[in-house]
């Protein structure tokens, strides 16, 4: 049965996962794969039985991260629920196949019943351009002619097409076909006015990610998104805007806050190490989930006060959390999910309801 999209106006609320595989910060100990897989997959269907609109799984190509294959445990994710939304987030499309990102998520739709999206994006990471055999020096291009190949195999059965980076497709069928028609496509854009542009020239859905700095500096790239959607003729309906960030709730706001900065911190300041940035410090961290900082760190009612002060930012239809930077334990993730679901998103989705007034 294909499962029903959220009302127009309904403001959707989710979660989205790196799958890290990261040791406690206190310990030093580390999970299984397979354990860490297991709690992953609990964790999804409790987003599902608590209401949640959406999960997303990120591609990595990492030892601390074991999500290389998003598709396959969404697909594991998809027999194990009912009606929460199974999204990439992100797959990497510039080192990928479209018609192979095509199929799985084609196929992932089916066995969820219509709930699948495929949330594309270039990486923050580049491990996986050298291990598929793509230049770098690409980077821009890849992305480019891969999109336009996979929008291309959403809106017909038979392609022909031809790119300088993939084979040439000369009227050939890809299948399967899913049952959304069009299966749904995300562009995640990172902070660069390029990105925001194109898809809204597209009449794509945008995910933007906040994860540093004050949220109001992204509100010219959501202007700019949507004026050159108006400005290609799309619907504003059509121009859907979902911000992601990172976050973690807790009962107290202390209680979040004290079980998340060591993870945080951890994972944070090894990339910092990677790429040469200074570490996080607890001062920087505690003014980062203020109301005008980037993370949702805090009690239920802080995340309320805070979505619903973005949302007047913004106007945007989704918000996703990445819930833990690093490993939480798991019983606090599965406590997390739980006050998500149950004590912020009916607030959030009641007052935006109010704000926007009924569907037209």
């Amino acid at each position: 049965m294909l499962a029903s999209p959220p009302a127009a106006h309904q403001f959707e609320i989710g979660v989205y996962s790196f799958v890290e595989l990261t040791p406690d910060p206190t310990t030093g100990a580390s999970i299984s794969p397979a354990e860490r897989m297991r709690n992953l997959l609990e964790t999804i269907e409790l987003a599902d039985q608590v209401g949640l609109d959406v999960f997303g799984i990120g591609e990595h190509h990492r030892p601390d991260f074991i999500a290389s294959s998003p598709a396959t445990i969404l697909a594991a994710a998809a027999a194990r629920t009912r009606s929460i939304r199974l999204t990439s987030a992100v797959t990497v499309l510039s080192s990928d196949d479209p018609v192979r990102v095509f199929q799985d998520f084609a196929t992932l739709d089916l066995i969820a019943g219509g709930r699948a999206e495929i949330m594309a994006g270039r990486g923050s990471f580049i491990e996986s351009f050298p291990l598929f055999g793509y230049d770098l020096d690409d980077y821009s291009a890849l992305f480019a002619e891969k999109l336009g190949l996979l929008l291309k195999l959403r809106e017909s059965e038979r392609v022909t097409w031809s790119g300088k980076h993939r084979a040439a497709l000369d009227g050939l069928g890809v299948y399967p076909r899913p049952l959304q028609s069009p299966l749904p496509v995300w562009i995640a854009v990172g902070g660069t006015p390029e990105s925001a542009v194109r898809a809204g020239t597209l009449g794509l859905a945008m995910a933007l990610a906040i994860i540093g700095g004050m949220p109001e500096r992204f509100a010219p790239l959501v202007s700019l998104y949507r004026e050159a959607g108006r400005r290609a003729g799309h619907s504003p309906a059509q121009l859907t805007v979902s911000i992601n960030s990172h976050g973690f709730i807790a009962d107290d706001s202390r209680q979040a806050a004290d079980d998340y900065f060591p993870t945080f911190a951890l994972m944070m300041n090894k990339i910092g190490r990677e790429r040469g940035w200074p570490g996080i410090t607890r001062a920087q961290f505690e003014a980062s989930r203020t109301l005008r900082g980037a993370d949702f760190v805090g009690s239920p009612q802080e995340i309320v006060e805070k979505i619903l002060f973005q949302h007047e930012l913004f106007g945007h239809q989704r918000l996703l959390l990445q819930l833990g930077v690093g490993t939480i334990a798991h019983d606090k993730m599965l406590r997390a999910i739980e006050l998500l679901g149950t004590q912020v998103a009916p607030v959030v989705r009641a007052e935006i309801a109010r704000r926007v007034g009924p569907a037209s």
